[in-house]
């Protein structure tokens, strides 16, 4: 693979903003979408040792609620070109492809449902 390919992004074009030392728009959404992130992730940690099935019902809600706000602030941030992530190299997602289809002939019944 070649140093063009490593550096490659997909991304919108950049909504200008003012650059102050005070926090823009960019800043303060930055900062939301990073403590919608963290929240999800608690609330996974949560769901996963929730005993009492009412609790676990209403941390669910809860967490498709932060889920859906934090895809919706990624939505807002790549619209407006302050979020890029790097475009895919087909060789990588060939070769992740084939070693996921390893670890599915590991499962009982070769992964196929019944």
């Amino acid at each position: 693979m070649n140093q063009n390919q490593n550096q490659q992004k997909v991304q919108n074009p950049e909504t200008q903003i003012q650059k102050t030392p005070q926090m823009n728009d960019r800043d303060f959404i930055n900062d939301i979408l990073t403590t919608e992130k963290y929240m999800t992730t608690s609330y996974t940690q949560a769901l996963h040792e929730a005993s009492h099935d009412q609790l676990y019902q209403d941390l669910l809600g809860i967490y498709t609620e932060t889920s859906n706000a934090q895809r919706s602030l990624y939505n807002l941030m790549f619209k407006k070109g302050w979020y890029a992530i790097e475009a895919a190299d087909s060789q990588k997602l060939q070769q992740s492809h084939q070693q996921f289809q390893g670890y599915m002939n590991q499962f009982p019944h070769g992964g196929q449902l019944q």
